[in-house]
């Protein structure tokens, strides 16, 4: 008997993940596959496109092989995208003429600064952005003007440009199909938020040629499909694309305004939905799309943290006092607590809600007496802290009182930082059965996209609780955490000359 699977591709900042689930949306098989983090320069991150491709293909044929399944067994593809992360590519080769730039990725920091000074309240009310390095218009500007020969063959219609979603989608059809999807167009800093379109004053104030730009489309429907030359010999529809943050917000089945996830990855990000009305943080929150669905923008405040499992990569790499991640929950317990030291991981400044593009790391608190286990320790409560921050303004700006927070991300499995995380919030932490939500966003956006599904409603059974972590630390002792924890965020700020 024929079976059938859906694929969620989750193409990350370290690696891509491949989830198939089975017809009960069970996880049937997982692939992952890493790829290479570039840094150029100092403050320069870069990743090389047709590796990212090759990590693609790699990580569905692990999935593929572990389920036992047949690539003809797949039903649809929903894919998400690291969101700001951008490119250009030449449509008639294929080639791109630069690596893609990283959302982490601070170049055009100076740019930025002097197109805020000029531009930033049109942009901030066209776009619900605030004016930041971040965001991919400044990103694919600098490509344009500092690769040789790139802004002429973008004149002639030879070259196209892209979040890494329409990369993957290009890709997977061979060449027909140049799409983004309104929730990753609203992270270039280039959408009109008001009428769901590349915005004419914005591109001519930054400088980028609207003949480059991909159609922008719903985050569900039938996009095109698979080219069977590139797809292990099958042509399946994709019918899901969507940013990684509000694939898990979607997978966490966050559909009613006021409902909010926090993913842990490589950065930190609060999502919360906020219904069919932008609502505009006075406290740097980012107003952002949830997705597109029926023609209909679906919004959400959006309070992003840049480091948070990357920290704990700087600990492995870098430092080398850990071997690997898992090490760190074991080494927290053991330091028993911080001894004083706090951690700021800016490596890339700091994003909501301080957004100091010149802000970096600092650890504070040091003495004689200060082991590993505490950096290590302080290291996973530094991503704690920063949620508590964003938190406390989302509340302010939403006017709504978030009773319960609902996590995912590869960082759930830390059981002290889960515990570590209700208690400074000081409400219940939710953890789903199924934590890659990422992937499982796009592979329901997919389901919905051939009509799998006939309305949200249906696929909210879907969510199940794996564990509640009720907070226990006195509120006393909370205080005097946010006290020191502030104290260094602000030694951390404006360290590098503007």
């Amino acid at each position: 008997m024929a079976r059938k699977f859906y694929l969620g591709l989750d193409q990350g900042t370290t690696g891509t993940t491949a989830l198939l689930l089975d017809e009960n949306w069970k996880v049937a098989a997982r692939g992952y596959k890493e790829h290479a983090q570039i840094f150029p320069n100092p403050g320069w991150v870069e990743h090389d496109p047709m590796e990212i491709w090759d990590s693609m293909l790699a990580s569905i044929d692990m999935a593929l092989k572990e389920a036992g399944a047949d690539s003809h067994e797949i039903a649809c593809i929903g894919l998400d995208n690291q969101g700001e992360t951008c490119m250009i590519w030449d449509k008639n080769t294929g080639k791109p003429v630069y690596n893609a730039i990283v959302w982490q990725d601070r170049r055009t920091a100076r740019y930025a600064d002097q197109l805020a000074s000029k531009s930033g309240k049109m942009i901030r009310e066209k776009t619900g952005l605030v004016i930041d390095a971040y965001f991919s218009a400044t990103k694919l500007k600098w490509i344009l003007e500092n690769v040789t020969g790139v802004a002429e063959r973008a004149k002639a219609g030879d070259l196209i440009a892209g979040t890494l979603d329409s990369w993957m989608i290009w890709k997977l059809t061979h060449g027909h199909v140049h799409i983004t999807d309104y929730s990753t167009a609203s992270r270039t800093m280039m959408l009109n938020i008001h009428t769901g379109q590349w915005d004419d004053e914005i591109l001519a104030a930054i400088g980028i040629p609207k003949n480059i730009l991909p159609e922008i489309c719903d985050s569900s429907m039938v996009y095109g499909y698979t080219d069977p030359l590139d797809f292990f010999g099958v042509k399946i529809p994709i019918s899901g694309s969507v940013v990684d943050q509000q694939a898990a917000l979607f997978g966490q089945m966050c559909f009613a305004p006021g409902s909010v996830k926090t993913t842990y990855g490589t950065g930190c990000f609060m999502l919360m939905n906020t219904g069919e009305k932008p609502v505009y943080s006075e406290n740097g929150l980012l107003t952002t799309v949830a997705w597109g669905l029926n023609k209909k923008m679906t919004f959400a405040l959006d309070g992003g943290i840049y480091i948070a499992g990357a920290a704990v990569q700087w600990l492995r790499d870098k430092l080398k006092i850990i071997a690997k991640a898992s090490e760190t929950e074991a080494l927290a317990v053991e330091a028993g607590g911080n001894g004083g030291v706090f951690f700021v991981p800016a490596f890339a400044g700091l994003a909501a809600p301080h957004w100091d593009q010149y802000a970096r790391g600092t650890i504070v608190g040091l003495t004689g007496s200060a082991t590993k286990e505490q950096i290590v320790r302080a290291t996973l409560e530094s991503v704690a802290y920063q949620v508590k921050d964003n938190l406390d303004v989302m509340n302010l700006d939403s006017k709504i009182p978030i009773k319960i927070m609902r996590v995912d991300g590869g960082m759930v499995a830390n059981n002290f930082l889960m515990q570590f995380q209700a208690d400074i919030l000081g409400i219940p932490v939710d953890v789903p059965v199924i934590t890659e939500t990422t992937a499982l966003g796009a592979a329901c956006l997919a389901a919905y996209g051939i009509g799998e599904f006939k309305s949200l409603d249906e696929m909210t059974s879907r969510w199940q609780l794996a564990k509640r972590f009720e907070p226990k630390m006195s509120v006393d002792e909370r205080d005097s955490l946010l006290h020191y924890w502030h104290k260094a965020v602000e030694r951390s700020k404006d360290w590098e000359e503007g």
